[in-house]
């Protein structure tokens, strides 16, 4: 419930606890083992804030959170909480909600472009190693060197592979291309594509002002449908991260307000950090440090405070901790870290109530009004004042149609010229322009085998003349002379035979030695090969010149 720019979310056994407005956006935890209430104080937290104006962005993992949308009602267990709480005849009410699908199955498709989400996180979903994501940052300068939208899987896998043809060409700007590393990104692409997330990147790309909206005084609940994908927790985890990053990218400083402007649920936050680089964690700790000042707070949701790094849980000032099991050592230590986390309270042991916690309690820190954390209580969270639990498929789809016509036009699915057509038409026209040179060589060899015929033929012809005409000189002296010369000639002939049968033999003293150079026919086949490597680099550096004015 939302009173004087407080927000009531808990009560214990000294009266209500409330969440100071302007202290919502230094960000919270809401931790606890499965089944414990985690979800429901989400709910409660959320529709709060809705009803302050506040808008929330929160992953739905079991559809659960969809109920949000709907009017709650009067139970037996609610019924009980309003007597504890001294509450009369709560006004139960839904919460305006968008719901959006990576897929685009149960909500509004939610993408962005390869360029939008960027080399670094883009590797960090390929699981790239450092000298894989070189490359990838090198191929990702190439295409902004050269105006080369990249928008969709097909224009990365295209521009992948024109570098790696044209390697040469980049190589002394840019640095080495490796084939292997781009034979490594190109099959994270595959694998990526055949795990549903090439939906995710296309356009038209999410603007994350539209998480920003409120109705009639409420703000908008923007719900992304999960169950799906929390079967990739990589998609998953860098989905939102590249959200998070996208808001504080895009929107403006407004420091310290009586409210945020929009509060960001991360649930399953553990996914965010496992297998996370340093550098990674360290862009993350500077985004959520700084993020406040543009008036988001980010609430993680996970079992174990220790999910979360050190470095980002000190910035974590509102805390809700439900109650955790201790059946192993490793479990112990969890309870005990939980329970350092808070600032003591002289009442009780924090270390034993963790442990001790029903369903639907929780021990409960907030910051004051002057930002200092307040001493652990144990407390009751409120119930939701939406329905809780999932809707149907039915009522999905009237909130879907009454959805604003910009919000519907994410489904209007379009295709821009990007990399992949222009590069297409580079392949095309170098293509065109190697088939003419073969063909213009082609016909120059032809031409030049036509003139060495016509040359030869000449030759015999004016031979054949010239016998003709000669006849009458042959006298018996040419006969005679002829003889002796034939028999000097054989004479020699004898003589260079035994020479050449000699050596071959071995009976000659002259010996031959196999020759290591490279046969004429060797050097020629090598150097039409370099020929034609350069003619081909020669002739997409003039298609790209040409393209590229």
């Amino acid at each position: 419930m939302y009173i004087d720019n407080n927000l009531y979310v808990a009560h214990s056994s000294n009266g209500p606890i409330y969440l100071t407005g302007k202290m919502c956006n230094r960000h919270g935890l809401i931790a606890g083992a499965t089944g414990t209430g985690k979800t429901v104080s989400l709910q409660v937290m959320a529709e709060t804030f809705s009803q302050a104006g506040v808008p929330c962005f929160m992953a739905d993992m079991k559809g659960d959170l969809s109920g949000i949308s709907q009017t709650g009602k009067m139970t037996g267990f609610i019924e009980k909480r309003c007597k504890e709480f001294g509450i009369e005849d709560p006004e139960f009410k839904p919460c305006p909600v968008r719901f959006y699908d990576v897929f685009g199955e149960q909500g509004f498709p939610m993408r962005t472009t390869i360029s939008a989400m960027g080399p670094v996180l883009l590797a960090r979903l390929m699981d790239l190693n450092e000298t894989q994501t070189g490359v990838l940052n090198i191929v990702f300068k190439i295409a902004d060197d050269k105006q080369l939208l990249l928008i969709d899987l097909k224009d990365l896998r295209l521009m992948l592979d024109f570098v790696a043809k044209n390697a040469a060409m980049f190589t002394t700007q840019y640095g080495n291309v490796a084939s292997a590393s781009i034979g490594a990104i190109q099959r994270s692409i595959l694998a990526i594509e055949q795990e549903g997330g090439d939906k995710f990147f296309g356009e038209p790309a999410f603007d994350v002002n539209d998480l920003l909206d409120t109705e009639k005084g409420m703000g908008v609940m923007s719900v992304l449908a999960a169950d799906k994908l929390m079967l990739n927790p990589k998609l998953y985890s860098t989905f939102l991260l590249w959200l998070m990053t996208e808001l504080y990218a895009q929107l403006p400083e407004v420091g310290d307000q009586e409210l945020p402007k929009l509060i960001f649920f991360f649930d399953e936050a553990h996914m965010l950090f496992d297998g996370t680089s340093k550098a990674l964690v360290d862009k993350l700790e500077q985004v959520i440090r700084l993020i406040r000042s543009k008036g988001v707070g980010i609430y993680f949701i996970t079992q174990s405070p220790t999910d979360i790094p050190d470095s980002i849980l000190g910035q974590l000032g509102n805390r809700v901790q439900h109650a955790l099991r201790a059946f192993t050592p490793k479990d112990q230590k969890d309870v005990r870290a939980a329970a350092q986390t808070f600032r003591a309270n002289p009442a009780f042991s924090t270390e034993e109530a963790i442990m001790a916690l029903e369903t639907g309690e929780a021990l409960v820190s907030f910051l004051d009004a002057k930002g200092a954390p307040t001493m652990v209580e144990r407390a009751r969270m409120l119930f939701p004042l939406s329905q809780i639990g999932a809707i149907t498929d039915g009522q999905r789809l009237d909130i879907k149609n009454a959805a604003p016509a910009r919000i519907r036009g994410y489904e209007d699915f379009f295709d821009r010229e990007s990399a992949y057509e222009v590069l297409t038409a580079v392949n095309e026209q170098v293509a065109k322009a190697q088939e003419e040179e073969r063909q213009a060589k082609e016909e120059e060899k032809a031409q030049k085998e036509a003139e060495k015929q016509a040359e030869k033929e000449a030759k015999e012809k004016a031979k054949a003349e010239k016998k003709s005409s000669g006849g009458w000189k042959r006298t018996i002296f040419g006969t005679l002379v002829g003889a002796v010369i034939t028999s000097v000639a054989r004479s020699i002939g004898s003589s260079v035979g035994k020479s050449v049968s000699g050596t071959i033999t071995g009976s000659n003293k002259t010996t031959s030695k196999k020759s290591t150079k490279s046969t004429g026919s060797d050097i020629l086949g090598k150097a039409a090969k370099s020929a034609t490597t350069t003619a081909t680099r020669k002739i997409t550096e003039e298609v790209l010149k040409s393209i590229f004015k």
